[in-house]
């Protein structure tokens, strides 16, 4: 309730009635916080973008972050056995080495802890705010500015919006009839429910992705059955993991010239997985045959053995590493189930064969939904049209970072930056270089935005869509690298030092100067 002098008009508010006060009941005021830059989400992505924001002297920025705590991925997926498939060294940040990592591939709380360290460090609490889920992002073309929207009502004005938001943040659950008449606990991987005591009950798992093959040997020891439908078996190799040596934690503290060393050999080591994921398939046959050896020393029972081997190419689908998934099958109370599901009732798993596969929980192994770009975020460009409209037949960007006709929006493992054979930290490194340049030559040119011409991100989508022909990912099977229309939308068809090279500095003529 707000009381207004007589024929007093607040802005853009209702004309009040002339000649008398006047108590009118309105929605509450939002408070709205200008601000030069404004990063939704607090994982790698955010994080490493605030941290070179301040290195180079910018310390106008907010960071937008919608759960209670910052980490993103590696703060939301916190399920029995979460663990990175790339190397501790290299997942992180070159210029913030952790010489502490105990293990040769890093779990989820140690790099949960990386990322808190990283935030203490370089003094980004104040930065950021906690408790702000974005729904909508909108250019305001004469004012050249976005005004941010959260659920909670607060705004914020910026010159300039940068997304941190992965691929993997929303969960994609099954489209599976009966869901809601489960009677018992149900959630997702992703959202693991650590109040649910398993041991001794029927579990289902639906889904044999990354997060599946980590927690199903966590938790298969404990329950009374797991029942774990299969749609399409993953390829897995060896995972070569194990303490850390102390005496190699020592050299990475002391010896920068040693830490540098071992980075870049980690490096080039799966760099070189590249030229059988983009140039020739035909190489990846070698770890094929490891990955079948590897089922093979596991799992001597021939009828499984058949039902975990894969049909289709290694390297379509994301590879995986883990030595103990395929002994966890093994076990007696374990089966896997590889019939369709028809319907979930109030107590049972229903398969396409008439099977009631009866249960006490259901847990999906389900992945994200990566193909839905920055959803639920609304973001809306010039001429009111919005980024799922632009997005429609499918997800594509200019050097994954920058998207016609939205001036000055900067999107962080955007479309075609994900990878199959590295670490995503690297992509994430060299687009925020990409970014700060730009942001370098709005301040050198005197311009408020800039925005990439049509033709530039047509022409280089053309090229991305010409090269990805040729890689394994387009050899014949389903994944989340590809869209509704079968096209990689995720994934950089190349080598990443490719990438970092195009992103070093940002080319002026590809873009349209705004506000000069």
């Amino acid at each position: 309730v707000y009381e207004v002098s007589a024929g007093q008009n607040r802005g853009n508010g209702p004309r009040w009635f002339e000649g008398r006060a006047m108590l009118l009941e309105r929605p509450p005021v939002r408070a709205t916080t200008s601000t030069g830059i404004v990063i939704i989400g607090s994982g790698f992505a955010g994080l490493g973008m605030a941290i070179k924001l301040r290195a180079a002297g910018i310390r106008d920025f907010v960071i937008l972050e919608r759960a209670h705590d910052i980490g993103g991925t590696w703060r939301d997926n916190r399920y029995p056995g979460c663990a990175c498939d790339i190397p501790s060294e290299l997942y992180s940040f070159s210029f913030a080495r952790n010489p502490k990592w105990s293990r040769v591939f890093p779990t989820q709380p140690e790099i949960h802890e990386y990322l808190r360290a990283c935030v203490d460090k370089y003094d980004l609490e104040r930065h950021i705010r906690y408790d702000s889920d974005v729904i909508e992002a909108r250019y305001d073309a004469e004012r050249v500015l976005w005004q941010v929207e959260t659920r909670g009502g607060t705004r914020f004005e910026a010159s300039v919006l940068i997304s941190g938001m992965g691929g993997l943040s929303n969960p994609a659950m099954p489209q599976i009839s009966g869901l809601a008449e489960f009677a018992g606990p149900q959630f997702h991987s992703a959202r693991w429910d650590h109040d649910v005591d398993l041991a001794g009950k029927r579990v289902a798992v639906i889904g044999t992705g990354a997060s599946a093959i980590q927690f199903v040997p966590e938790i298969a020891p404990s329950v009374g059955h797991l029942s774990l439908f299969q749609r399409t078996p993953p390829w897995i190799v060896p995972k070569i993991d194990g303490p850390v040596d102390p005496r190699k934690s020592l050299l990475l503290k002391y010896l920068p010239g040693y830490a540098w060393l071992h980075r870049t050999s980690i490096y080039l080591t799966h760099e070189v997985r590249a030229l059988g994921f983009t140039v020739d398939p035909k190489l990846l046959r070698t770890v094929e045959k490891i990955a079948k050896s590897h089922i093979k020393r596991q799992i001597a029972d021939p009828a499984l053995r058949a039902t975990v081997t894969p049909n289709y190419r290694l390297g379509c689908k994301r590879i995986l590493i883990s030595n103990d998934y395929f002994p966890a099958l093994t076990r007696a109370n374990v089966a896997v189930v590889t019939s369709d599901i028809a319907r979930v009732e109030d107590d049972a798993v229903v398969t396409s064969d008439g099977s009631r596969h009866v249960v006490d929980v259901i847990i999906y192994g389900t992945g994200f939904r990566a193909q839905d770009g920055l959803a639920p975020v609304r973001i809306v460009g010039e001429g009111g049209r919005t980024l799922d409209e632009a997005w429609s037949d499918g997800m594509e960007a200019y050097l994954g970072t920058s998207v016609a006709g939205f001036p000055n929006l900067f999107t962080l493992v955007g479309p075609n930056v994900g990878l199959g054979h590295n670490s995503m930290v690297f992509m994430i490194e060299s687009q925020v270089a990409y970014v700060l340049d730009a942001l370098r030559q709005l301040r050198k040119r005197g311009a408020r935005a800039l925005d990439v011409l049509p033709q530039v991100q047509r022409s280089f989508n053309d090229e991305i869509r010409a090269k990805t022909k040729k890689t394994v990912w387009m050899s014949g099977c389903r994944s989340w690298y590809l869209d509704k229309n079968g096209r990689n939308t995720s994934l950089w068809p190349g080598f990443t030092f490719d990438f970092r090279r195009r992103t070093r500095r940002i080319e002026p003529s590809r873009y349209r100067w705004i506000g000069r």
